[in-house]
């Protein structure tokens, strides 16, 4: 018995490439579903995990701008947030795209810090009842690994020109003149954020610490805040966004079969290694 299981997994390992061809092919060829038969004109774009990267969003978002079939766009969002520029990115993509057409941005879990940021410039902001809004604050931070490298007997050598050319370092701890002009790096993001979010939302820059300093609101909150328009499930926002781009009978963009093959296939691992190395990263919103 056990031999039989034995030589089962030996085949398996000997024929995986093939099976996974196999399946790809299959994929490929399977019959089209009845959406895809008629030209879509909405698409879903999601923004997921942590930001690290914005290239395949804003890929999206470009895509669906070119496209004339699509006539508005729904951005889903479940992302705690990440790195300041590829947010700075998509949030400057997605007001590109409502130039053209409608978007509704969808809190479908967390909304907050870059993610927010993000989601300003879209028509409307919708939220489910249970998601997490805001958080608008940014974060520099380091170990300081002075003493783990004390005790393995680790010591650095640096050659340098410039004060602030060691500045966040982790191998000691920071000089009163580095922490202060780290501290002004993250002032002057944080006050780039917060004009945005009240440029976007058409909120009192001067009333800031009321939807800002990283507070973190319920959907009920964050209404009252102004930073979304409406409390409601997808089915709200898919309904929405329908009305806001005119159309009387939704078809809802598919992904490509290869494509959502794969990505399902590694989406997981990558937001796992992603989630490890989102702590390298030295300044984050």
């Amino acid at each position: 018995m056990f031999e039989r299981i034995s030589d089962g997994i030996k085949w398996i390992g000997d024929h995986f490439k093939g099976l996974l061809f196999l399946l790809i092919v299959l994929i490929l060829v399977m019959p089209k579903s009845e959406s895809e038969l008629k030209p879509a004109n909405l698409q879903e774009i999601r923004l997921s995990g942590p930001i690290i990267s914005s290239d395949k969003v804003v890929r999206e978002i470009e895509k669906a701008q070119k496209d004339p079939d699509i006539k508005g766009v729904l951005f889903n969002v479940n992302s705690p947030g990440g790195s300041v520029p590829p947010s700075i990115e998509i949030a400057y993509a997605i007001k590109e795209l409502k130039k053209h057409k409608p978007v509704i941005a969808y809190a479908s879990g967390i909304m907050a810090s870059g993610s927010y940021y993000a989601s300003i410039y879209a028509n409307r902001i919708i939220a489910n009842p249970g998601s997490v809004i805001g958080s608008i604050g940014v974060i520099m931070e380091s170990p300081d690994l002075a003493g783990i490298m004390k005790k393995v007997g680790i010591s650095m050598q640096v050659v340098k020109e410039g004060t602030y050319k060691e500045a966040g370092t982790p191998t000691r701890k920071w000089t009163p003149k580095e922490r202060e002009e780290l501290q002004r790096l993250t002032k002057d993001t944080y006050e780039l954020f917060v004009s945005d979010v009240a440029k976007a939302r058409g909120l009192d820059i001067n009333r800031s610490k009321t939807y800002a300093d990283a507070h973190i609101f319920s959907s009920k909150r964050a209404k009252k805040a102004g930073l979304i328009d409406e409390i409601g499930t997808m089915h709200t926002a898919k309904t929405e966004i329908a009305a806001l781009a005119k159309v009387k009978k939704p078809v809802w963009k598919e992904k490509d079969k290869l494509d959502a093959f794969l990505e399902s296939f590694g989406t997981q691992s990558l937001v796992k290694l992603q989630g490890y190395f989102y702590g390298l990263k030295s300044i984050l919103f």
